[in-house]
């Protein structure tokens, strides 16, 4: 049976060998304006100055946010090597960074105007109580804005990359399994409007944007398998992974040595809309 403790313990020891994979894996990905999912996060709380990242992980989206001058900076994050990735970097300097449950948050009622969440979200069990959280420590009319994983666009290594991975899970015994994550209402729309209505906050708006990450085959590979169901795997296993994946690419590799690669997001907001009860 997977259990909230059992999530978070998967979580940890594989932020702890790699504390900044997802920065890593997603920071170069670009949509179709240039711009990578980050950035596109952060102009769902343009004019907010005091801001939360729920997840933050090396710090990546929080150093973005300090660009804007006069902003008061918070993080949580349950991997205290992230937590340490993120403190060396001089825009956080003055950030308060936590390593900290999303369903126990270390602030005050009232203390934000937004809060923002990439790719981290998703992966939180026991998510009506993340909500009530973050309901909490936002202001009336904050704003609650994160960045979803959408899946594959199709067609591409990414894709390809998929697939191969569900066959090899397939034949690997239960203890090469990661345990399952989050919750799926936080994957979809009406999930969140579910989720998010009852601790105030209006109708959720959704906007899905691809994003690209193609690249020579090398650069694909290591944002790809950077997937938590990869952590797990005997080294051989992962060895073989890569084998058959640069095999299964080579026939879509251009001229140029660039393998496509593309997956699509979801970035969700929604604004607290009324009063809540106060306490956790």
């Amino acid at each position: 049976m997977t259990t909230t403790a059992s999530q978070e313990a998967f979580l940890q020891a594989f932020h702890a060998e790699h504390p900044a994979v997802t920065s890593e894996a997603f920071g170069q990905g670009r949509a179709p304006d240039g711009r990578s999912s980050y950035e596109l996060l952060c102009d769902r709380v343009t004019g907010s100055e005091r801001v939360l990242d729920l997840g933050c992980g090396d710090g990546l989206l929080l150093e973005l946010l300090a660009r804007e001058d006069g902003r008061q900076l918070a993080g949580v994050d349950l991997s205290p090597q992230s937590l340490a990735l993120a403190r060396r970097r001089p825009a956080l300097s003055g950030a308060r960074l936590e390593e900290s449950r999303a369903q126990a948050l270390p602030f005050a009622d009232d203390s934000f105007d937004a809060c923002v969440s990439h790719m981290a979200l998703m992966l939180m069990s026991e998510i009506e109580r993340v909500a009530a959280e973050v309901a909490r420590v936002l202001s009336p009319g904050g704003v609650l804005a994160c960045v979803v994983g959408g899946g594959a666009a199709g067609g591409e290594a990414y894709d390809r990359f998929l697939g191969l991975l569900r066959a090899t899970i397939e034949d690997v015994p239960a203890s090469q399994r990661i345990p399952a994550l989050g919750d799926r209402r936080a994957r979809s729309r009406d999930g969140l409007d579910a989720v998010l209505g009852p601790v105030g906050f209006g109708a959720v708006d959704w906007e899905t944007v691809p994003i690209d990450l193609s690249g020579p085959v090398d650069q694909v590979w290591t944002a790809v398998s950077g997937l938590y169901d990869l952590g797990p795997l005997e080294r051989a296993t992962v060895e073989r992974l890569r084998e058959a994946f640069y095999a299964e690419v080579r026939d879509m590799t251009t001229a140029e040595g660039l393998v496509p690669c593309a997956f699509k997001i979801h970035i969700a907001a929604a604004r607290l809309r009324q009063p809540r009860r106060r306490g956790r």
